[in-house]
């Protein structure tokens, strides 16, 4: 079963011709999103350079619903390219340009081209908290251990 909800996309200026972001295959948790670098101008990256690659569009999340921007496996496997501060947070209320924050581990450069899968996003439901304070915390088997306090690897 699927759950599905509306999010209003527009194209940016340089973001026109490319795909709307998409499922690769119908149980696909995240859909691609694809770097918006003019063409015929690529985007190197060198060993352990960050850059801020545009995707072309912005988007309105229904109130209640955040977008989280993954790395891809296949790039993080095959060229240690990854997304920093991942999942990157794209709130209800923003809408600017989405774009993804790319760093290359690598020892060879990486070459980012118009159109190239670079990241995927997953829409999901934002559970908000109310905090109430309280002078002790109810006791269970586990109390304050962490960082490896359990001796379980």
């Amino acid at each position: 079963m699927s759950n599905s909800v509306v999010v209003q996309f527009m194209h940016l200026a340089h973001g026109k011709g490319l795909p709307v972001p998409a499922y690769e295959t119908g149980a696909s948790a995240g859909m691609d999103l694809r770097a918006a670098v003019p063409e015929g101008q690529p985007l190197t990256l060198q060993n352990g350079d960050v850059a801020l690659v545009p995707t072309g569009f912005a988007m309105a999340l229904p109130v209640g619903f955040e977008a989280q921007v993954r790395p891809r496996s296949g790039l993080a496997a095959k060229h240690s390219v990854t997304v920093l501060n991942t999942p990157g947070t794209i709130d209800a209320d923003y809408r600017g340009e989405v774009k993804v924050i790319l760093t290359n581990f690598g020892i060879e450069p990486f070459v980012v081209k118009r159109g190239m899968r670079i990241a995927q996003m997953v829409i999901a439901p934002v559970t908000t908290a109310d905090w109430k304070v309280v002078e002790t915390l109810p006791e269970t088997e586990r109390g304050a251990g962490g960082f490896g306090s359990t001796g379980k690897t």
